[in-house]
């Protein structure tokens, strides 16, 4: 018998509904597009020796059960942080620290370049060896001659490690360490004093070989979408949500939109409410409830053939403190009720695109509160020459070599948890994305994909205020088959892309 191609099977499909007298709608076309769809309701229906009493709501439960089969297999959350909600003590960040503490120590004790670790309490402050420890930065400052002078406390004591002018590639390197993160020292004991050689961060290993699909999948990256904010680009992203439907485009551009699987969307769906002062000013939408309304309109446009995975930012209606929990079912209803979607808190680990002969990829969603902080704190960040805007990827590689999201402690509001710290970057991603800063930046370290989206907002007063130059209306793109990552650009009449 001969295999029926995928035109010819759409066609038998349509035939089957009309002569039900099922109207097929233009949102059940849409997922006639995708081939696997297309097997899957050919053999729900016209290979059936007896086909079921099809009916428009039992057409539509096929589809969905099939949409959500698909995602079931495409896309999985690997970690989540799930709140524990308890008072609050003291304790718990001591906990939290003394978790943090272990983690990274663990890392750490692997590394080469540590030989004779010990703990601060054990060592002979009266010799003059060389050693090794592992500690918290706790304090950092410099001295009149311009030596840097930490001081590092591991579970058992405290000690002062100095690193002098005179060491310039360990003295730059400390320069942009930052209080609270985990390092590793090796060097000279002195009279209560190390005396540094050499500063070991927790780091993320070389990825020798990136993976690669087997298939030509396309992941498309969003944030910072802010509606419900008079500065809100609709115009715009109306622009990008006829485009991903197929209905503008260039032929080229309307073949690159049939191949995109994924839609990622970090943080900040919507501008909220009550998130500095005086923002009702510059609010269309002054009800949370309807702007996440308004949202769930323009997502519910995006063909269902397309796997949507959405994360928190710091304008959403969930606490500011992070780890950030998932939006809640009531606050966005509509959404839950997509099969195609996935909903996580910030940050948050999913894997992508497995099948039983490629293990997917994983990518980590951090939406990037953290990251005025360090675009301001970190030294060599900071003197980059870069504007303040087009930091994100320096800031990205750089935490990826702490292994964890938001070191400082006041880099972010932190909700303790006594038992792990959940910013930590433990598990090695393939592909690290962010927001927050309204700026796309694309970049790579060590094997890791480094990807911040841009944002759906025109340049607030605040912005103008503090120096932000938002970049609007651009999407980076990821070919998953080759890794290579492009930019769209829906700020121009007509769609447009830049390497």
């Amino acid at each position: 018998m001969l295999l029926k191609d995928t035109t010819t099977k759409k066609k038998e499909i349509v035939n089957f509904f009309i002569n039900k007298n099922i109207i097929i709608n233009s949102s059940i076309l849409e997922q006639l597009n995708d081939e696997q769809i297309v097997s899957q309701l050919y053999e729900a229906t016209c290979m059936q020796d007896s086909p079921p009493t099809t009916t428009p709501i039992q057409l539509t439960n096929i589809l969905q059960n099939i949409s959500k089969n698909n995602n079931q297999q495409t896309v999985q959350i690997t970690f989540e942080y799930e709140d524990k909600k308890k008072k609050r003590t003291l304790q718990d960040f001591v906990g939290l620290f003394n978790a943090r503490f272990k983690a990274l120590e663990k890392i750490l004790q692997s590394r080469q370049e540590l030989q004779n670790i010990t703990s601060i309490s054990r060592l002979n402050r009266k010799t003059r060896e060389n050693i090794s420890i592992i500690g918290i930065v706790v304090d950092k400052q410099f001295t009149k001659n311009d030596n840097i002078i930490l001081l590092i406390e591991d579970t058992t004591a405290t000690i002062k490690a100095i690193i002098t002018k005179t060491k310039q590639e360990v003295y730059t390197t400390a320069r942009d360490i930052v209080l609270d993160e985990v390092v590793g020292i090796s060097g000279t004991i002195g009279e209560n004093v190390i005396f540094v050689n050499n500063i070991i961060f927790p780091d993320i290993p070389i990825i020798n070989e990136v993976k690669k699909a087997q298939d030509d999948a396309h992941a498309i990256i969003l944030s910072d979408i802010h509606i419900g904010s008079v500065y809100f680009l609709e115009e715009e992203f109306n622009r990008f949500i006829s485009w991903i439907r197929c209905e503008t485009g260039t032929e080229e551009q309307q073949a690159l939109a049939k191949k995109v699987k994924y839609i990622f969307i970090v943080g900040d769906m919507v501008d909220g409410v009550g998130i500095y002062p005086a923002q009702e000013k510059e609010l269309k939408i002054k009800d949370i409830l309807q702007q996440y309304k308004e949202f769930s309109k323009f997502i519910q446009q995006i063909p269902p053939t397309i796997n949507i995975i959405i994360s928190t930012g710091n304008h959403d209606a969930v606490r500011l403190a992070e780890p950030q929990p998932k939006i809640p079912q009531h606050i966005c209803p509509e959404i839950y009720q997509r099969p195609n979607t996935t909903i996580v808190g910030n940050p948050a680990i999913v894997t992508i695109h497995a099948t039983p002969e490629f293990q997917g990829f994983e990518v980590l969603l951090y939406h990037g509160y953290s990251y005025d902080y360090y675009g301001d704190a970190v030294e060599s960040i900071r003197n980059s020459g870069r504007h303040i805007s087009d930091r994100n990827d320096l800031i990205m590689k750089f935490l990826l070599q702490r292994r964890h999201l938001a070191p400082t402690y006041t880099s972010t509001p932190y909700i303790p948890d006594p038992t792990q710290d959940p910013l930590l970057i433990e598990k090695i991603p393939d592909i690290f994305l962010s927001g927050h800063v309204h700026k796309a930046a694309i970049g790579s370290y060590r094997g890791v994909q480094i990807i911040s989206g841009s944002c759906w907002q025109a340049k607030t007063a605040f912005q103008e205020k503090v120096g932000h130059e938002p970049e609007p209306c651009r999407v980076p793109i990821i070919n998953l088959q080759t890794r290579a990552v492009k930019m769209l650009r829906f700020d121009l009449q007509k769609n447009e892309e830049q390497t």
